[in-house]
């Protein structure tokens, strides 16, 4: 089982932000002038703050509310089943070598052992039980649907459901409740509401350099949006569940293990380019991770504890 060595944490939310917001702020530091202010100021470190990661085996249960197709149920539930160590697929880069990557976090913090996941269960929420519009409580509600055994359980709404502060600030959030020893997940279908917010670079953005949008690697849009915040999601989950892991800046919004590197995925990545990535020659669809049953993902860098780098699959 996943084993949390704390019990005296009240829930906490992250957010995965708006990617775009990260962008521009990124362009204004490189192509402008640096207040003065800004230039005596001590850089913010990635530094690990003496929390517990999560360890052992744990199961992921995904809780989907709302409208979903079988098939695209498929491509998140696949994505998944390949990041468990055993089901290493060739060729390589693979989902499997992206998440070994998150051993660094903990050979350095001397734990004995890692966090091996599994896909446990899938529930269906098809008939919005809860209603269109969502709050945070209710997202809560959602996900203690799901197993209660340290689990880490995944509310994945539906393209026709608001959510509280989805598309405005956030594409997706995760929490905990160490009461329940629930680590707990939420991402959004942002095709209809937002994609060029949460399903960059497979849409055009709300804002900076309007290059063309790449190939969804599965075709479709707002899914392959969703396996990136949730891979983003899962990376900060398990490297800082409580909020006092790994991280970068406040407390209040932290950057974790991938959201500390934004907008990138491939090498010679900036702002409003993704970087260069494999292209599949029949669909033409950009990726850089293989998965099971044939899959290809396009996955988020992940922050090098070791080298204070981004480090991308591929």
């Amino acid at each position: 089982m996943a084993s949390f060595a704390t019990s005296n944490v009240v829930v906490l939310y992250f957010v995965v932000l708006v990617s775009w917001i990260h962008f521009n702020a990124e362009a204004r530091r490189l192509g402008g002038s640096v207040p003065e202010s800004d230039q005596t100021q001590q850089p913010l470190l990635f530094q690990y703050h003496n929390g517990p990661l999560l360890t052992g085996n744990s199961s992921v249960n995904l809780i989907w509310y709302g409208n979903f197709k079988p098939s695209q149920r498929a491509i998140v539930s696949d994505f998944i089943n390949s990041l468990a160590s055993s089901k290493l697929v060739s060729p390589q880069p693979s989902v499997a070598t992206w998440w070994k990557a998150m051993d660094k976090y903990y050979h350095l913090t001397n734990k004995s052992s890692s966090l091996v996941i599994s896909l446990c269960s899938q529930i269906l929420d098809d008939s919005y039980s809860l209603g269109k519009s969502l709050t945070n409580e209710q997202i809560l509600q959602l996900a203690s649907k799901g197993s209660q055994r340290n689990p880490i359980n995944v509310v994945l709404t539906s393209a026709d459901v608001a959510v509280e502060g989805f598309c405005s600030s956030r594409c997706g959030t995760h929490g905990s409740d160490s009461g329940s020893k629930l680590a707990y997940i939420w991402v959004g279908n942002s095709e209809t509401q937002c994609p060029g917010h949460c399903a960059w670079p497979f849409h055009q953005p709300i804002y900076g350099p309007q290059n063309p949008p790449l190939v969804a690697p599965n075709n479709d849009v707002g899914l392959d949006g969703m396996v990136i915040n949730l891979a983003t999601l899962l990376a900060g989950t398990v490297t800082s569940p409580f909020g006092n892991g790994y991280y970068q800046g406040p407390k209040e919004g932290p950057m974790e293990a991938a959201s500390a590197c934004p907008g990138i995925y491939g090498k010679g990545a900036y702002p409003g380019y993704a970087g260069d990535l494999p292209v599949d020659a029949t669909t033409g669809a950009s990726y850089n991770a293989h998965g099971v049953n044939g899959r290809k993902y396009l996955l988020p860098a992940l922050f090098d504890p070791s080298t204070s780098t981004c480090a991308t699959p591929a």
